[in-house]
């Protein structure tokens, strides 16, 4: 445990340390700000009621403060790139590693060819004579060079994507307040709202068990977080950009979340609220803002640009980190002199397009499974996260060292660890006990056991060439 708190340099690994805290944050906020909040934010309060989807948003909130200061000690203390599976070999097991390391890979390649999808069907609003999968084409060639060139230039993209979302949920909360409390008039309304759709039809409307149903879904929408773990072998100063970047990003995602639902549950009667229409435009629109719907069609425009180019990223490093382990071939670890790996970018973009292609020509079947697949890969690494850092902590002690001596220590421990485990748990029951979630289950199960036989597989294979060598 002595160089734990060193990790390897960017000279060593062949990655350049060019990302700043600034870059963390914003990346972070990037994966998880999307569609989710935009669009679908509409159908959890219609599920759930205003009171029960700001309930459900709290708790999702809690679950990835503690996971994130549990990533934020393991990444101080040693910032490897694309860290997850790093932890896992070390804590867990190099089966789970790998298993870990595939599961997140298929998560994210899954999530980028739906996002060049979305980019292309939402340029028809604009341009509604154009084929949707010219733009689609566009966007895959604008994210690839983002991600090609350098990191530097992918942080800024990423900074600035970001930013654009943030701005616009930002103005919507202070639209909305103002809306909330008369000092925006609303269009059909003599006095201001206030909080009189909250109680209107009740505490819960639908009752308390859709808010364990809408939990699933608030669950995974905040994820994404978790990136910062992969960016911090491409950090400069990690002892202070990550921990910074963590508590701001849990803070801020808090604060968007739960204050658009706020907003939209205080201005919209529960009822109203579904996913055929954002609830940003219907808000905009209730207020008399002009080009409400090109506004918001932009600004998801650019959630969905901003997800996918953190997609491209975290795939990358997955493999980038898969060949260092020489779990694939060495060739996908190599870098070009700006220090981005070249080819394992090439073959994550490859893997989305054929996941992309898939959702096309058998969406039914193969789209079908990858995506079931690829629905619990979060879960999967947030647990595996908390496992490990109760395991490094331990670990920690034994080797002689203090708690003072971590770079950073997580708050609340071990009960935050903890706390998270028995939620990741949780929501895996919630998964088995929904019925249009258990599919998932159905196909993860077989995909993970394959993953281990493949890991075994492989182990033996090359113990087989060392000993013939």
């Amino acid at each position: 445990m002595a160089n734990a708190s060193t990790g390897k340099t960017g000279n060593e690994t062949g990655l350049e340390r060019k990302m700043e805290s600034r870059h963390l944050t914003m990346i972070s906020l990037g994966g998880v700000i999307g569609t989710g909040l935009f669009v679908s934010s509409g159908y959890t309060i219609h599920q759930a009621g205003p009171l029960g989807a700001i309930l459900a948003y709290a708790v999702g909130s809690l679950l990835v403060y503690c996971v994130m200061v549990s990533l934020g000690e393991l990444s101080v203390a040693m910032p490897y790139a694309g860290s997850f599976h790093m932890y896992a070999k070390r804590f867990i097991g190099p089966g789970t590693a790998f298993t870990i390391a595939i599961l997140y890979w298929l998560n994210w390649a899954v999530a980028l060819a739906s996002e060049f999808t979305a980019a292309g069907l939402l340029m028809q609003r604009w341009f509604p004579h154009s084929p949707a999968w010219v733009w689609s084409a566009v966007f895959i060639a604008v994210v690839f060079v983002l991600n090609i060139l350098s990191v530097r230039l992918y942080g800024e993209a990423e900074f600035w994507f970001a930013s654009i979302k943030v701005f616009a949920i930002v103005a919507f909360i202070i639209i909305g307040l103002l809306a909330m409390f008369g000092a925006i008039p609303i269009a059909g309304q003599a006095k201001a709202p206030l909080f009189t759709n909250f109680v209107a039809d009740g505490w819960f409307p639908n009752g308390i068990a859709p808010v364990f149903a809408t939990l699933l879904t608030v669950v995974f929408a905040f994820s994404g977080t978790e990136v910062v773990g992969v960016a911090a072998g491409e950090t400069k100063d990690p002892g202070k950009a990550i921990p910074k970047a963590v508590h701001t990003t849990v803070f801020r995602l808090a604060m968007f979340f739960i204050g658009s639902i706020l907003v939209m549950a205080a201005l919209i009667p529960w009822h109203q609220a579904g996913v055929e229409t954002s609830p940003f435009v219907l808000v905009f629109q209730s207020i008399g803002m002009p080009f409400a719907g090109d506004v918001m069609n932009f600004v998801v425009l650019t959630a969905v640009l901003s997800a996918a180019n953190s997609g491209l990223y975290v795939c990358s490093r997955m493999v980038w980190s898969l060949a260092k382990e020489h779990l694939i071939p060495a060739r996908f670890a190599k870098t070009n002199f700006h220090g981005v790996p070249v080819w394992a970018v090439l073959f994550s973009m490859a893997g989305s397009l054929l996941a992309l292609l898939s959702s096309v020509i058998a969406a039914s079947t193969v789209y079908l499974v990858l995506v079931a697949v690829s629905g619990l890969a979060t879960l999967v690494v947030w647990f595996s996260v908390c496992v490990c850092h109760i395991r490094f902590r331990r670990e920690w002690k034994a080797s002689g060292h203090t708690v003072d001596e971590l770079g950073y220590t997580a708050p609340g421990y071990p009960v935050l660890p903890w706390l998270a485990i028995v939620m990741c748990i949780g929501a895996l029951v919630l998964v088995v006990l929904d019925d249009t979630q258990r599919s998932t289950l159905y196909c993860m199960i077989p995909f993970v056991a394959c993953c281990y036989g493949g890991y075994y597989l492989l182990e033996r294979r090359r113990a087989h060439t060392n000993e013939q060598a």
